[in-house]
């Protein structure tokens, strides 16, 4: 459906519409390169409300590119724990030794060269270069192809790579000078907290709803259109909260795939039995001297789910630290050393611990 007004007639609405109603979030008070970075790539699969105390805590143990590009990755992903995929801090930490090595510590204020660092993509190099560099790029995530699909009342679809590349390119040409980084804030904002997902947009509160066609037409349920995404792949897997008394017994993921280098509550693939648990334990030299069956609980990966059926055990304590490959430790140093995905939020109870929360893509429920 062709739109027919110029899309340049959403600047002096939008950005008078932000100047009153723009959030007062932490990044925002002083927008360095270094700020703007580590709170978009926080931001992604994550609301703003849970991303403030996580920003916080981070910028100050890691207040700049230095900082984080020294800290052990045991640290960095205790830090991280909570916000989930935690390739995300693994790649901001690389490319933070890039800037380190190539720049001298300093973001570059170039859009083309932010774009070249590990896990900075379009949308992040945009945000970067616009809101802490005033270049005038666009960044373009999807809230802004949200607001843009329904101003136009295009029903192309979104997840294709040429639909947001003639996006980006339409919102570039309409950039207003001198004010790239309130524009492209109040394009983000207005999809945060007007033109909401899933159909639910507060029309009567936009400033641009005499100018959507969406609106016009009575689309803006319909609309954006985007492929329906794969299935998720099942995965049943049997949890051991094994405790020797006061201290549980973790054990640390392999440096690469899901939750590289993550440590966490053992667990194996399938539904075990009771019978199959003590099996396991033995053989692995562990004397149980109870085992509980505990409630069944999923996990929601991007890709995959886990459906976890879940086992207390007490056992005798074990003669080494790390018997059977496991490593026994108090529950009260997994908040300082260990960090535990929130994909066992479920077990963490039996253990007086708090693992990090999940994030909107990520969460558990009892089945």
């Amino acid at each position: 459906m062709e739109y027919t007004q110029p899309l340049e007639e959403i600047v002096e609405p939008l950005l008078a519409w932000f100047a009153h109603n723009a959030r007062v979030l932490p990044w925002r008070d002083h927008p360095t390169p270094y700020r703007v970075w580590v709170s978009e790539i926080m931001l992604q699969q994550t609301r703003v409300e849970a991303v403030k105390p996580y920003f916080n805590r981070f910028i100050e143990e890691l207040p700049d590119v230095a900082a984080l590009a020294a800290c052990k990755e045991e640290r960095l992903l205790k830090l991280w724990e909570g916000l989930g995929y935690y390739n995300r801090a693994r790649n901001m930490q690389t490319a933070a030794r890039t800037v380190m090595e190539k720049f001298a510590g300093e973001l570059p204020a170039d859009y083309e060269t932010l774009l070249r660092l590990k896990g900075i993509g379009s949308y992040t190099a945009g945000a970067i270069a616009s809101l802490a560099f005033g270049i005038a790029v666009p960044a373009v995530d999807g809230n802004v192809l949200r607001v843009i699909s329904r101003i136009t009342a295009s029903e192309e679809d979104i997840a294709k790579a040429s639909v947001k590349k003639r996006m980006e390119q339409e919102i570039r040409a309409i950039l207003p000078e001198g004010r790239v980084s309130d524009f492209n804030q109040a394009l983000m904002e207005l999809g945060a907290v007007v033109c909401v997902p899933n159909g639910m947009a507060k029309c009567a509160e936009c400033p641009l709803a005499n100018i959507c066609r969406a609106k016009q037409l009575d689309m803006v349920m319909q609309l954006p259109k985007k492929a329906a995404a794969k299935p998720r792949r099942i995965e049943k897997r049997t949890v051991l909260v094994i405790r020797d008394g006061e201290r549980v017994a973790l054990c640390k993921r392999k440096p690469k795939g899901l939750l590289a280098g993550m440590y966490e509550l053992p667990n194996e693939a399938g539904w075990m039995t009771d019978g199959q648990v003590l099996a396991f334990l033995k053989e692995k030299r562990y004397s149980p001297i109870r085992i509980r069956r505990l409630a069944q609980a999923k996990h929601i990966f991007s890709h995959i789910e886990w459906h976890m059926q879940g086992y207390l055990i007490l056992v005798e304590e074990p003669q080494g630290e790390e018997e059977g490959g496991y490593l026994f430790v108090e529950p009260a140093e997994t908040m300082r050393r260990y960090p535990i995905p929130a994909a066992f939020s479920a077990y963490t109870e039996y253990l007086q611990i708090r693992p990090g929360r999940g994030n909107r893509r990520t969460k558990e429920q009892t089945l």
